[in-house]
């Protein structure tokens, strides 16, 4: 009998033990109630509560995700698309989180889907497809402040997927395509530009080099017949005064004179012309061919011996 009240003694001890002495992990709070009644928030560590008078709730204040399930949304050009995305959350206020919501996935999940619809269906399909960071940031601000009583926190939200038609996606497709081939067309386009305008430029800078350099040989060449004509000239100059200072300096006499006239006179009578210019002076010259022809009838008419 003894030994049964031990043991009797034993088990309402570990039962005690077990309903009163709780473990609270570092990322979680709890909640304990009182018969019934909310009486405090504890924090990590060993926590005893007096067994079937308190009850406690953990509450994990770690980040969480919660799955959107994809839903067809309308956009404002009436064209439907299908939209799936991410929630992370984490829980601030323990005591709100277990008082404020019974089922808080399946409310937030519901939240986020209508207000997905009501955000992209004041955005056209473009704008949908390109504005994922809008919605995103929209979509987190209306959660964050609907979720506030609920002790949450919405930390980010981000959209996984916005498909549209299969019909619109192959329109799209062929409009991208005919976007890159006039863009490619207008590169080429260009490319031919900047070709042909850097083409006349160079020809430009040749016809202009060519003409410089036509223009320093004709200076050149002028400049040559201009020393040869100046060479020539001194040339000539030298030798007339050489021949006028030889003529001096030799005393000729009339009959040389008289000589050297007649045989420049032979030379202008070769010509074609047919008319012959004499100088005036040509008394005083004639004259002396005179004298010249009697000195040879006295030479001719004197007797041999």
């Amino acid at each position: 009998m003894d030994l049964f009240v031990v043991f009797f003694i034993v088990v309402v001890l570990f039962v005690l033990a077990y309903k009163g002495v709780k473990i609270v992990r570092p990322y979680q709070k709890a909640v304990v109630e009182r018969l019934g009644k909310y009486q405090r928030t504890v924090d990590s560590g060993l926590v005893v509560i007096i067994p079937f008078i308190e009850s406690m709730r953990k509450v994990d204040l770690r980040e969480q995700v919660v799955d959107v399930p994809p839903q067809d949304v309308i956009t404002k050009d009436n064209t439907g698309v299908i939209v799936d995305g991410v929630i992370f959350y984490e829980v601030v206020d323990p005591f709100n989180a277990v008082y404020n919501v019974v089922n808080f996935y399946q409310a937030i999940t519901k939240l986020a889907q209508t207000n997905l619809r009501n955000i992209i269906g004041d955005l056209e399909l473009d704008q949908t497809l390109t504005s994922r960071e809008m919605i995103n940031t929209q979509l987190r601000e209306v959660l964050d402040e609907a979720t506030d009583k609920w002790g949450t926190r919405v930390v980010r939200v981000e959209i996984q997927r916005i498909e549209p038609p299969k019909d619109i996606v192959e329109a799209m497709s062929k409009q991208m395509k005919a976007e890159r081939m006039k863009r490619a067309a207008i590169l080429d386009a260009e490319g031919y530009k900047q070709s042909q305008i850097k083409k006349a430029e160079g020809d430009k800078q040749s016809a202009i080099l060519n003409a410089e350099g036509q223009a320093e040989a004709i200076k050149k060449v002028a400049e040559a017949d201009k020393y040869q004509t100046i060479a020539i000239a001194q040339g000539e100059a030298q030798a007339i005064l050489s021949v006028f200072k030889a003529i001096h300096e030799g005393d000729p006499t009339n009959d040389l004179l008289a000589v050297k006239y007649l045989e420049a006179l032979q030379k202008v009578a070769d010509g074609q012309a047919t008319k012959i210019f004499l100088p005036l002076e040509t008394s005083g010259v004639l004259g002396s061919i005179a004298g010249i022809g009697e000195l040879f009838q006295d030479k001719d008419s004197t007797p041999k011996e």
